[in-house]
Formats: C-alpha cells, sequence, structure tokens
C-alpha cells in the first residue's frame, strides 16, 4: 500500500504520535494507502510556521509580481501532474478518472487567474477633507489563512482558496478531509517544487479533533475559509469566536432545476442527468430537486429514462464508464433510508432504487417521481446519483418551490424564453444560476451560496481581496509641526 505524509513547514513528516488511517478503494471495498494523521502537536507546528513565514523577509517582501509568478509555476505543474494526481484521486475516492484528470488540469487556470491578479492588488489616494494631509489606503495580506477542504472536489475547491490567499500574501495551512485525502498529500510535493518559501503552505489531515478544532480555533489563525456542510460550519463558527478569524462557508445545497414547458427536452434532460448523476452525484451544487411543468413532466421522464439506458456504471478508471462509486458505504445507507421514506409517502421510483450487486459502493443511477414538496428525496441532501422531479403548474408556484428550502446554492433553468430567464433567475434566492446549462465553473465567476449553503464568495476577482485588510495612512504634509490640541480653532 502506499503511504502518504504530512506536509509542514516545507518538510513531509509523520504525525507527532505517529498515528496512521487506512484508506480503501471505493470501487473495491479494499484497502489501498494509509496516511499520516496530524495532533494538535502537528497543527502548533504548521500554524507556527506559516506564522513565521509571514513576517520572514523572504514572503513578506517577495514583490507581488514575483508571487505571481510562483503561482504560474504551480499552475504549470498542476498541468503536467493532472493525469497522476487525477488517477490517486479517483483510485482514493471512487470519481471517474476522466473527471479527475481534467478537473485537475483546469484548476491550472484558477492558478494563473490570481497569479495576474496578484501584482493588481491595489489602495487609492482618498481626496480627504482636509487641508494638508496626504491619505492613502493600502492592501495587505490578512495573515495566517485555514482552508478546509472536503473530499468530493478537493483540488478545486483547494484551488480558489489557495490561489487567493497567496496571491495576496497570506500563508496556509490546509486541512484536508480524513475521508480520501491522498491527492492533496501528494499535491503538496508540487507546492515544494514550485518553489514556495518554507511554511508558506502546510498540508494536514486527521480527525476534528486532533487537527481541524486546534487548528480553526487557533489564536494565529486570521482568517478561515472553509467548504463542507452545515453541522461542521456551526462548529467551526463557534471555533472561531476564539480567534475571530475572518470567516467564510461553502456549504451543501438541495439546489433545484426548473424545466418550463418551452424548453428544450433533450437539453434539459441532459442537464438534470449532468445535475445528478455527473460526478455520481456527489456535488455541492447537484440539482437534485427537479421542478417540471406539468404538461412536459411524462414526456421528460421517458427521455431521461431512455438515456439513462445508456449509463455505464463501473471501473472508476476505465475510459468508457460515466459513473463510478460512491466514496463511503455511509452514503449508501443513507440513499436508501431516504428512498424507504420517500416510498412511504407516495413516491414512484422510475428506474434504480438499490445498491448494485458487486463489491464497492456503488448505486444505480436513480429517478424518483415524487408526490409532493415534502417527499424526503427533495430534503436530504443524499450525495449520490438520485434525481427528483415534481411537477408544477405556475411561474410562480415554480419559483416558490425552488425556494422552498433551507439552502440557497445554485439553481438552473430550462426555458427558450429570454424573458422568462431573466425575472425567475432573478427571483431565486441562490448564489449560481445556470441557464439552459448546469455545473459550468470558471476562475472568473463566483461560486457561493444563500441561506444555509453559507456565505462570502470564492473565485472571481472579489475573492482576492478577502484575503487582504485594508491600512489607511495619514501622512501629514504641512511644514508645520502638528498643533496643539488642545487648542481649538
Amino acid at each position: 500500500m502506499q503511504h502518504f505524509q504530512l506536509f509542514i513547514d516545507g518538510a513531509f513528516s509523520e504525525g507527532a504520535m505517529g498515528q496512521t488511517m487506512r484508506s480503501e478503494n471505493p470501487a473495491t471495498g479494499t484497502p489501498w494507502a494509509t496516511f499520516a494523521c496530524a495532533t494538535p502537536t502537528d497543527v502548533e507546528r504548521a500554524v507556527a510556521a506559516a506564522k513565521r513565514a509571514l513576517e520572514d523577509p523572504i514572503w513578506r517582501d517577495m514583490t507581488q509580481t514575483a508571487r505571481g509568478k510562483l503561482l504560474y509555476r504551480l499552475a504549470d505543474l498542476i498541468e503536467e501532474n493532472a493525469e497522476a494526481l487525477g488517477r490517486i484521486e479517483t483510485t482514493d475516492s471512487g470519481k471517474l478518472l476522466a473527471e479527475t484528470a481534467s478537473q485537475t488540469k483546469y484548476v491550472g487556470d484558477y492558478y494563473r487567474y490570481y497569479a495576474g491578479l496578484a501584482d493588481k492588488i491595489e489602495g487609492a489616494v482618498l481626496p480627504i477633507d482636509k487641508p494638508d494631509m496626504h491619505v492613502f489606503t493600502r492592501r495587505e495580506p490578512i495573515g495566517v489563512v485555514a482552508a478546509v477542504v472536503p473530499w468530493n472536489a478537493q483540488m478545486f475547491l483547494t484551488a480558489t482558496k489557495l490561489g487567493p490567499a497567496l496571491a495576496a500574501g497570506c500563508t496556509v495551512v490546509l486541512k484536508a478531509s480524513e475521508i480520501a485525502p491522498a491527492p492533496m498529500l501528494e499535491f503538496a510535493r508540487l507546492i515544494q517544487e514550485a518553489g514556495f518559501p518554507k511554511g508558506v503552505v502546510s498540508i494536514v489531515t486527521g480527525d476534528a479533533e486532533n487537527c481541524a478544532i486546534p487548528l480553526t480555533r487557533h489564536p494565529d489563525v486570521d482568517r478561515i475559509a472553509f467548504t463542507g456542510g452545515p453541522e461542521t460550519a456551526r462548529h467551526v463558527i463557534r471555533n472561531s469566536a476564539q480567534n475571530f478569524a475572518v470567516t467564510t462557508l461553502e456549504l451543501g445545497g438541495k439546489s433545484p432545476i426548473i424545466v418550463f414547458e418551452d424548453a428544450d427536452l433533450d437539453g434539459a434532460a441532459n442537464g438534470l442527468i449532468a445535475g445528478n448523476f455527473g460526478a455520481s452525484g456527489q456535488s455541492c451544487v447537484a440539482g437534485s430537486r427537479g421542478l417540471v411543468h406539468r404538461p412536459i413532466l411524462e414526456r421528460l421522464i421517458a427521455k431521461i429514462t431512455e438515456k439513462a439506458k445508456g449509463i455505464v456504471v463501473g471501473d472508476p478508471l476505465a475510459a468508457d464508464t460515466h459513473l463510478g462509486p460512491l466514496c463511503t458505504e455511509a452514503q449508501i445507507n443513507t440513499i436508501k433510508a431516504t428512498l424507504g421514506k420517500a416510498q412511504s409517502q407516495g413516491a414512484i421510483i422510475h428506474f434504480g432504487g438499490t445498491p448494485l450487486d458487486r463489491a464497492g459502493n456503488f448505486m444505480a443511477p436513480t429517478l424518483v417521481e415524487c408526490a409532493s414538496s415534502e417527499t424526503e428525496t427533495l430534503k436530504v441532501e443524499m450525495f449520490g446519483p438520485v434525481m427528483s422531479l415534481l411537477p408544477f403548474d405556475t411561474e410562480e408556484e415554480a419559483v416558490a418551490l425552488a425556494n422552498d428550502s433551507d439552502f440557497g446554492l445554485g439553481s438552473g433553468i430550462f426555458t427558450q424564453n429570454l424573458a422568462r430567464a431573466h425575472r425567475v433567475s432573478a427571483r431565486i434566492r441562490s448564489g449560481i444560476c445556470w441557464v439552459n446549462t448546469y455545473r459550468a465553473i470558471s476562475p472568473i465567476a463566483p461560486f457561493g451560496g444563500f441561506n444555509q449553503s453559507g456565505y462570502g464568495r470564492e473565485a472571481g476577482i472579489e475573492a482576492i481581496h478577502d484575503y487582504t485588510r485594508t491600512k489607511t495612512v495619514w501622512i501629514n504634509t504641512s511644514a508645520e509641526p502638528m498643533a496643539n490640541p488642545f487648542v481649538m480653532r
């Protein structure tokens, strides 16, 4: 079995207590790797290294342009190693190699985007209302960043945090999920090869008690960038009360996809399949609440059913596989329980609905026709290939159903009516709205949610400012000494 170490202060090492965890290949159910687990002592080492690096002239005084060049170098290395990193991620998480390799290659563009922005971080001269005062602002690195990422899109979610943080001049301790962390620990080799100074980036993993909690409540952490579930996020917020770290949260979702009767049915079916069966449904923006205009419901179900017949479920390393295993057995159990309750509520399962009778965590792609908006599959984020469809009769009802959720991350609309697309997208409470497409991403486009899908935005120009603090500098330009403060004029 392969073994992966922690990366702290520019070097690879075991955890302070020598503890390891075992990772299973979800496609086979057999162990394939071990990885070192961090302890509070290791977290302390990583944060201390980040604090030192922040004040070390090598990083502190490096020009913004030079920081950008390091990010360009990292982007090149990611592209060169995309296939190898993708293969590790696929073996560790079960995601398709076709997706992990291509997504890893694409995240190079995120680092290039922020490399280009590194020397565009500017202050401003203020037209101050007092004579003999030259006043300007400057943006300075916010400090030590704790970045916490889940297993399901870790290269992408790391790029949206690490890219702007490093471009801004921060230092980062990245906490990879204890579920399938191997690609992140391997990614550390590229950080090292790119030439970032020691301590600027450390990568650790481990359980909540020994790793995540000590990191997010550490007094020297100035900012927390977290992606995960709402329950864990509540703990993160409580931890941040200890250090007052600026915190952003990118959480889960139950994203609606609205299909109007004038939609191109092939495009809508493909959008629903991409939104639910893409990445085996293991996506925070999975379009798992399909809202369909009642007159086209039967035709759309027939079209989805026909397309689903061609879905190949199998080895995620194989080029002809469309849908791989789920990462954990717990996801299978959640899906089975949720489907069982939905059926008791009157839901109809048109296809799928059961795990596959084979080794590994394989779940058949599943289509559920819901009896009401209270159907369990419309409420629970299952993180699996389950599509739920619910009919609606009017545009007003569609909008109300779309907004009937505690979440608000993604949403989709399929319609040929441009006015309707603008009208409905403006009314849906979600951070992202795709029209006649789904799951498209770009480093240029902000990513984040409303409600219990979190707050703050990742990617886009604004994100880089979230890793800076504004300092205001006042300079008295008068030739006269400062006036006596007790003599009022």
